[in-house]
């Protein structure tokens, strides 16, 4: 299995077909207020894990009523649940998918392929049933869930093997030391303006704003890219750094995601001035 997803990984092959439908997902999504809300960005958490699972709980459901008799009704009824609510749950994980990396984009293919061949058995299950063809229903039901228990396999691959949709710089507090350290001289912070320090080896970026100090990792939530290369923007009202990878927007003043692809805030660090030193440590 290992070696299936490796090759999967590494099969340059899908590229031709992922690139393309990834410039088609983002002509189609192309409003920004869109693009955030089916990223969860409002949520402050990935939307698709979580409309996954209507879908696939009203598929297990169907499944285990269709073992048993005089539920037919029941499991026709979870079986259109389910199908319909796989529709947004497929919209929100293309989103997502389209701001991927491209061997993230070859796993997600492929997991999209297996969701689709599942949505299409379902969809075939639900005509059947309502035909009163209940034998064939059932056939096409557990096929379904065969297909979309194989495409779940590779987005769990997707998420706690490539690290897709995760917050990318938290694992950076693991190398910061306990207690405060001196990052910068307050009096040489700009107004307004950004710096880039480090706290042990982790960088950081120093923001003032008037005499309050933030200070927040420097390695993008998102897919790990260079914050401290970023331009400063307002959105919102608000200052933020722009990750120049992939446009995720953090305000600077408390690390809140403005913009996505990014669906979590910005690590901050716990920040004080004490005699003209501006100091940091673990939140």
């Amino acid at each position: 299995m290992r070696a299936l997803l490796m090759r999967i990984e590494q099969a340059t092959g899908l590229d031709r077909i992922g690139d393309r439908l990834q410039l088609s997902v983002q002509r189609r999504i192309s409003d920004e207020r869109v693009r955030d809300l089916l990223h969860g960005v409002w949520l402050g958490h990935p939307l698709h894990p979580v409309l996954i699972q209507v879908p696939m709980g009203a598929w297990l459901s169907a499944a285990v009523l269709d073992m048993l008799p005089g539920q037919r009704r029941a499991a026709t009824t979870l079986v259109g649940v389910g199908t319909a609510a796989a529709i947004p749950a497929a919209v929100t994980g293309a989103n997502d998918w389209a701001s991927l990396s491209r061997e993230q984009r070859r796993i997600g293919l492929v997991h999209a392929i297996a969701n689709t061949v599942g949505i299409a058995c379902y969809a075939g299950s639900l005509v059947a049933r309502l035909r009163g063809r209940h034998q064939t229903g059932r056939t096409l039901g557990f096929l379904g869930l065969a297909a979309v228990g194989a495409g779940g396999f590779l987005g769990g691959h997707l998420a706690y093997k490539q690290a897709a949709g995760v917050n990318h710089a938290v694992p950076e507090l693991h190398r910061i030391s306990a207690g405060w350290h001196p990052i910068a001289e307050f009096a040489n912070l700009p107004e307004s303006g950004m710096i880039s320090r480090q706290v042990d080896d982790v960088p950081v970026l120093v923001y003032r704003h008037g005499e309050d100090v933030t200070v927040l990792l420097a390695h993008c939530a998102h897919q790990n890219g260079p914050l401290d290369q970023g331009e400063v923007i307002s959105a919102d009202g608000h200052a933020c750094v722009v990750c120049p990878w992939h446009g995720s927007a953090f305000r600077l003043t408390d690390g809140t995601v403005a913009h996505g692809p990014a669906a979590t805030d910005q690590q901050v660090l716990r920040s004080r001035v004490v005699a003209g030193v501006v100091q940091a440590q673990l939140p």
